[in-house]
C-alpha cells in the first residue's frame, strides 16, 4: 500500500519522529529510522545545517546536523523529491461489527493507496480498523501483540495445543462479551475453539526487546531483558517519548554574512574537499578559477575565503567543551552587539536605559513601582535562530541514563531498570542527526540580584523547595534541559513567572500560547543568572510577526509585567489551588493548576511541573511574602547598557 502523507518538519523531530505512530485518515503508520532517509543514490537526503558548531559542541554532539528530506506534492499522490518510508502498523486489524470481532492480517495488501478502509468477510461486511493495542518495551522495542499465542495459552486439549497460526486465514476473534466493561475482552479461535481473556494492561516476557516493525531480516542478537513487554493502547502517551534538545545560534556564528563567497565556500563541503585534494599550486589555482567563474568573482576572493576557512573561520579554533550553553546564551543576550544588522541570525535591541529612565510612579509602594525596581535588564530579541535536534526516543518511561551505550543493555543486576534512549539510527553508529532550524523573536529580561537575595532567605521558601526536591528525586523525570540540582527557590520562581508571562502574552501579543516557549537562565554562585526568555520560533524565515518584540518597549513591558503579577495573586480555584499540597505528575506542582499557571506542553521545557505561585505571590497565611514586597526604589538607579552604574 503506497500513500503520500504530508507532514511538517517539526513533527519529524518531535512526536512524529523515528519510531512514532502517525495517524492518517484510515491507518496508523510507524516512521522508519534515519538510515532510510536517503535519496536515490543511498546518501542522506536532507540538507546539512551550517554555523551550528558552537551549539553542537556545547551540547556534546559529534555528529553532523541535517534537516529531514524535503519534497513537494506536484499532484495528488505524487511527490517531487525524496520521501520518508513509513510502514502500516499495527498489521492486525479487527472487524468493527460488535458481534464479529474477526482479526485480519494486513488486509490492505494489493489495495490502491487512496482507497477506503478494507472490509471484513462477515455477513455485515463491516469496515476493518487496526487493533487498538501494540507491545512496547523499555529497551525501545515495538511489536505486534501475539494474538494467537494469547488465545491458546490456556489450551485444554491436544487439538488446541497443536493449533498453528495461519495469518492467511482469519480465524481469531477479539470480542467484548460485556459492552459495559471494556476491560473484559475475550480472544477466541474458530478453528480449535480455544479461548482466553485478554488483559489490555498485560505484560509478556522481554525477549528480543529492541525489535522494530520496519526492520526486516534476522534481528541482531540482543540479550533478553528482565523487564517485560507492556501491552499499550496505540494512543497511550508512554508509547513514544521523544528526546529533543537544542539552543540558540549566537555570535560569532550568528553574525555571518550570508550569500558571499566566504559563506558559499563554507557551505560547500564538496568544493572544499576538491581544494584539499589539489596536489600543487597549479591545480589549486585552476580549481579557484572554476569556483570564481561559478560565483562571478575573481580567483583572489575565493583564495582569501579558502585561507580564512583554513584558519578556523568562524570560530577560529576556539576550544569549546560540552556544557555551558545557557551561560553563553545569557552573556549574548545581556551584552549589546556592536553594529548589528537586521539580516543576522541573532538581533537584540537593548531597552535597559529606557527602562531605567521611566518616570517613577507617585506611589512608591504601587505595583508598577515595585515591578520597575524588580527588573534589571530588558532586551527585545527582534530575530533569533533556534536549532532543535532529535537525539532519540524512549518508550514506557522518560527515566534513562545518557551514559548507557546504545549497544549494551540498559539494566544492571540489582539496579532499578531504566529506559534506553534509542538513537535515530537505532544503533548510534551514524554520522548525522535530524534537526530543524526555527526563526522567531522574543523578550528577555533579568531580575534584580539584591532583590532575589533579600527574597530567598525566607524559611518558608526553603521548606517548600525541599518538599519538591524530595519528590523530584523519587520521580527521576528527565527533560532536555535539566533544572538545577538541587532545586533552588530562584529556579521555581523563574519557572512559575515564565508560565504566567506566557499566559499573559497569549492575550496581548497575538500568538497562541502553544507557540510561545520559555527558556530559563538560572544559576547561583560565581556566575549567577536570573533571566527569562519568552520567544516564538517556527521552521520558516518569516517566523516573526513582531508582536513579542514590540511588547519589550519599556512602557508596554511595565504594563505587561504588572498584569502578570496581578494574575499571580489569585486563581479561580483558590483557596484550593493556593493551599494544595501536591498536584500534577509526581505531585511536583504545589499552587499551580490549569486555571492559573499551566501552559500547553510545547511551551514548557520541564513538562509542566516544578511550579508554585507561592514563590511569586506569597501564601495566603502570610508566612511567605511576595517577591515584590522586597523590591525597593533604591534598586532603580540609572544604569548603562552593560548593567553598571554610570
Amino acid at each position: 500500500m503506497k500513500r503520500l502523507i504530508p507532514t511538517r518538519w517539526s513533527h519529524l523531530i518531535g512526536w512524529g519522529g523515528v519510531g512514532a505512530l502517525m495517524r492518517t485518515d484510515h491507518w496508523l503508520y510507524v516512521i522508519a529510522d534515519i538510515r532510510h532517509w536517503t535519496d536515490a543514490k543511498g546518501e542522506p537526503a536532507g540538507e546539512a545545517l551550517f554555523y551550528v558548531d558552537l551549539l553542537r559542541q556545547t551540547l556534546g554532539i559529534h555528529q553532523e546536523l541535517r534537516q529531514p528530506p524535503k519534497s513537494r506534492e506536484v499532484k495528488s499522490g505524487v511527490a517531487d523529491g525524496p520521501c520518508l518510508p513509513a510502514w502500516p502498523f499495527p498489521g492486525w486489524t479487527r472487524c468493527t461489527h460488535s458481534r464479529c470481532g474477526l482479526l485480519h492480517w494486513l488486509p490492505w495488501r494489493g489495495k490502491a493507496g487512496n482507497s477506503g478502509p478494507a472490509r471484513c468477510i462477515c455477513e455485515a461486511r463491516a469496515p476493518l480498523q487496526q487493533v487498538d493495542w501494540v507491545m512496547a518495551h523499555p529497551e525501545g522495542g515495538l511489536a505486534e501483540v501475539p494474538w494467537h499465542a494469547l488465545a491458546h495459552h490456556e489450551a485444554r486439549d491436544e487439538i488446541q495445543r497443536n493449533c498453528r497460526e495461519d495469518r492467511t486465514r482469519a480465524s481469531l476473534r477479539l470480542v467484548l462479551p460485556d459492552p459495559g466493561d471494556s476491560r473484559r475482552w475475550l480472544l477466541r479461535c474458530d478453528r480449535c475453539r480455544a479461548q482466553a481473556s485478554f488483559d489490555p494492561r498485560g505484560q509478556l516476557p522481554g525477549r528480543n526487546p529492541r525489535r522494530q516493525p520496519w526492520v526486516r531480516g534476522p534481528a541482531e542478537p540482543v540479550p533478553d531483558s528482565p523487564q517485560p513487554w507492556r501491552i499499550l493502547e496505540v494512543n497511550d502517551p508512554r508509547l513514544y517519548l521523544p528526546r529533543v534538545t537544542g539552543g540558540l545560534v549566537i555570535p560569532p556564528e550568528s553574525r555571518v554574512a550570508r550569500g558571499g563567497t566566504l559563506d558559499r565556500l563554507y557551505c560547500s563541503p564538496a568544493d572544499r574537499r576538491a581544494l584539499e585534494r589539489c596536489r600543487n599550486d597549479l591545480s589549486r589555482q585552476a580549481a579557484l578559477r572554476r569556483l570564481a567563474a561559478r560565483w562571478h568573482c575573481v580567483p583572489a576572493v575565493v583564495g582569501h575565503a579558502w585561507q580564512e576557512i583554513a584558519n578556523g573561520w568562524p570560530l577560529y579554533g576556539e576550544v569549546i567543551t560540552p556544557g555551558g550553553l545557557l551561560e553563553r546564551e545569557y552573556r549574548a543576550l545581556r551584552e549589546p552587539i556592536p553594529e548589528v544588522t537586521d539580516g543576522e541570525d541573532f538581533v537584540t535591541r537593548h531597552h535597559t536605559d529606557g527602562w531605567r529612565a521611566l518616570p517613577q510612579p507617585a506611589d512608591s509602594d504601587s505595583r508598577p513601582a515595585r515591578v520597575l525596581a524588580a527588573v534589571d535588564q530588558l532586551v527585545a530579541v527582534t530575530r533569533l535562530r533556534e536549532v532543535r535536534v532529535f537525539r532519540g526516543f524512549t518508550r514506557i518511561t522518560q527515566h534513562f541514563d545518557d551514559r548507557l551505550s546504545p549497544t549494551l543493555p540498559s539494566w544492571r543486576s540489582g539496579d532499578e531498570p531504566r529506559a534506553r534512549l534509542v538513537p535515530p539510527d537505532l544503533d548510534g553508529t551514524g554520522d548525522w542527526l535530524p534537526a530543524v532550524e526555527c526563526y522567531g523573536e522574543g523578550i528577555f529580561f533579568t531580575l534584580n540580584a539584591p532583590l532575589l537575595a533579600r527574597w530567598a532567605v525566607q524559611d518558608g521558601l526553603k521548606r517548600r523547595t525541599a518538599r519538591l526536591q524530595a519528590r523530584w528525586e523519587q520521580t527521576r523525570m528527565r527533560f532536555p534541559l535539566e533544572p538545577p540540582v538541587p532545586l533552588t527557590p530562584r529556579f521555581l520562581l523563574l519557572h512559575t513567572l515564565a508560565h504566567l508571562l506566557i499566559r499573559q502574552l497569549e492575550a496581548e501579543a497575538g500568538y497562541p500560547a502553544a507557540s510561545i516557549r520559555e527558556r530559563l537562565y538560572c544559576a547561583e554562585g560565581s556566575e549567577p543568572m536570573a533571566g527569562i526568555l519568552a520567544y516564538v520560533a517556527v521552521p520558516d524565515l518569516v517566523g516573526s510577526l513582531g508582536g513579542l518584540a514590540e511588547l519589550a518597549e519599556p512602557v508596554r513591558f511595565l504594563r505587561l509585567l504588572a498584569s502578570v503579577f496581578d494574575h499571580a495573586d489569585w486563581c479561580s480555584l483558590d483557596p484550593v489551588c493556593a493551599e494544595h499540597e501536591g498536584q500534577g505528575p509526581g505531585l511536583l506542582n504545589l499552587a499551580a493548576c490549569h486555571a492559573c499557571t499551566l501552559v500547553p506542553e510545547p511551551s514548557c521545557t520541564f513538562g509542566n511541573v516544578l511550579l508554585d505561585r507561592v514563590f511569586v505571590a506569597g501564601d495566603l497565611a502570610g508566612t511567605i511574602a511576595p517577591l515584590l514586597d522586597f523590591a525597593v526604589a533604591a534598586d532603580v538607579a540609572p544604569r548603562l547598557e552593560d548593567g553598571t552604574p554610570p
